[in-house]
């Protein structure tokens, strides 16, 4: 008996691992196909290839959550073609104080009419007629001995009596002025290097400066010449500036003082003080190069 059951637990036990043997069989990978997990799902959020793994797709099927964001990346990420735009659009949007305008390049005698020289647009103005050939010489006084000394112009000029007083020179490099008077601009006597570009003639470098004191006139003014001729040191000028109904009697002297620039005396009397007008022979006669 006891051989019997020997036999019997062996056969048992065979069988047991047969068993065993056949059901792990099957579980083992096919080595020759896909396993069935790595199939392609067949559902609507599958967008790539059949190669594609699927146990990736449910990580990016989007939900009602994250809609919006996905919406918004692709108009906030600009392609590489426009890469620059989102830069270039807001500096030339109109009215952007942080820009800056570009400024045109200006081309030479831009503070004159375009391609026109300095004596060129002289004759253009209006406001200052042509020198006519023959003016009356000037009767001129003897030079005064009270003078101030003019270093950056490189010159000497009068230093006129009251009521002519001193005053602060800026923007000019000295200036002499008369009191007030009720009305309209007050009689001045200034230096200073000429404040426009020297001509090779001293007579035409006086008759810039002359239309150039237009500017300390009062708006409207014309020029009527009076007086023209060279004097020991250089070239003067006598001119009445007609305003409205007002007058002023002004006059520029040119004078080279060895500086960078040639020098320049300018003073105008309003017809309010006419009684200060005989200074300003006293002025032209008493002008000369400081050196």
């Amino acid at each position: 008996m006891g051989a019997i059951y020997r036999g019997l637990a062996v056969i048992v036990a065979v069988a047991v691992a047969a068993v065993g043997v056949f059901l792990a069989f099957p579980a083992r990978p096919d080595e020759t196909g896909a396993r069935p997990v790595a199939a392609p799902s067949a559902g609507p959020g599958s967008s790539g290839p059949p190669g594609a793994q699927p146990t990736l797709e449910p990580t990016l099927e989007p939900t009602a959550e994250f809609t919006a964001e996905p919406a918004a990346e692709p108009t906030a990420a600009p392609s590489a073609g426009a890469s620059v735009e989102p830069t270039v659009e807001p500096a030339s949007a109109p009215g952007d104080a942080t820009t800056p305008t570009p400024r045109p390049i200006p081309t030479p005698g831009a503070s004159l009419a375009p391609g026109y020289t300095a004596m060129e647009a002289l004759y253009a103005d209006e406001r200052v007629p042509r020198l006519p050939r023959k003016l009356k010489r000037l009767s001129l006084p003897r030079a005064s001995k009270n003078v101030l000394r003019d270093k950056r112009a490189g010159l000497i000029l009068p230093d006129l009596p009251k009521p002519w007083k001193s005053y602060g020179p800026a923007p000019f490099t000295s200036r002499q002025v008369l009191p007030p008077p009720r009305r309209g601009p007050r009689g001045m006597l200034v230096s200073c290097p000429v404040p426009i570009d020297p001509q090779k003639s001293d007579r035409d470098t006086a008759l810039l400066a002359a239309r150039w004191t237009l500017n300390h006139h009062p708006e409207g003014a014309v020029i009527r010449w009076l007086g023209s001729q060279r004097t020991k040191a250089g070239w003067a000028l006598l001119y009445q500036v007609t305003y409205g109904k007002r007058s002023s009697r002004a006059a520029v002297v040119i004078v080279d003082g060895g500086m960078s620039k040639p020098g320049l005396v300018f003073i105008s009397v309003p017809d309010t003080q006419r009684s200060r007008w005989r200074d300003i022979p006293r002025v032209i006669a008493g002008v000369r190069a400081l050196r």
